[in-house]
């Protein structure tokens, strides 16, 4: 089974053996960016990555816009259900955008990345990069992986939304609004591609936009279904 949850910002409660007791041997849990636990690189951060891989499901996660780009860089790249990931540790793996993955049968497309709302604050203090964006490499590898897929996939996971659905949470006055090329490319990829469900964790929300684009916070959801994983 595949879940998914929005952004974790290193709260390791979050990911706790009792939240997540649910899930199974062989189950992957999707973390749609800012997983936060690769930061500094010191032993505390280590015991708690190898905790996580150590686990008997998969935990993967995208990238969001608060993360240490070097350190998740610095991981090797290996291949993974059809896909090229970084290995953090056994069963703990950072999706690369604009991969296409194979779980359970079903097709898993992954764009990770984004624009800070807080840029221009973060840039001044060190705490920002200009990799929090993808680079148009990544954005044509992204399209060539849909069309590989003959544009219908099952899934979309990504840290931000497309550019109609941000702008339709901004006017509802559930979030702040910082549109960016990255939401107009993930509406142009709304066009051209079939898919059951796109989640995206960007927006701090535990909230059904339509039948089809769900964002994602605290939750655990059952990704297939989009239902509630309940304690």
């Amino acid at each position: 089974m595949i879940y998914v949850t929005g952004d974790t910002h290193a709260d390791a409660a979050r990911l706790s053996p009792q939240n997540l007791r649910k899930l199974k041997e062989n189950d992957t849990l999707i973390i749609c960016g800012d997983f936060g636990f690769l930061w500094n690189g010191d032993k505390k951060e280590e015991k708690i990555l190898r905790e996580l891989g150590s686990r008997k499901y998969h935990i993967c996660f995208i990238d969001g816009t608060h993360e240490n780009f070097k350190l998740l860089n610095e991981a090797p790249t290996v291949e993974w259900r059809y896909g090229k990931v970084k290995s953090i540790y056994g069963n703990l793996r950072y999706l690369l955008r604009g991969e296409l993955y194979h779980m359970e049968g079903m097709k898993v497309f992954v764009m990770g990345g984004g624009e800070s709302p807080d840029m221009d604050m973060r840039a001044g203090t060190g705490h920002w990069s200009r990799e929090e964006m993808p680079s148009k490499e990544e954005l044509y590898h992204g399209l060539a992986n849909i069309e590989k897929a003959h544009f219908d996939v099952d899934f979309i996971f990504t840290h931000e939304p497309p550019l109609k659905t941000k702008e339709f949470l901004g006017l509802s006055g559930d979030g702040e609004i910082r549109v960016s090329a990255l939401n107009s490319y993930f509406d142009e990829i709304g066009k051209i591609c079939k898919y059951k469900k796109w989640y995206f964790g960007s927006m701090h929300l535990d909230k059904k936009i339509s039948q089809t684009h769900i964002a994602v916070f605290r939750d655990i959801l059952n990704a297939v279904t989009g239902e509630k994983l309940k304690p």
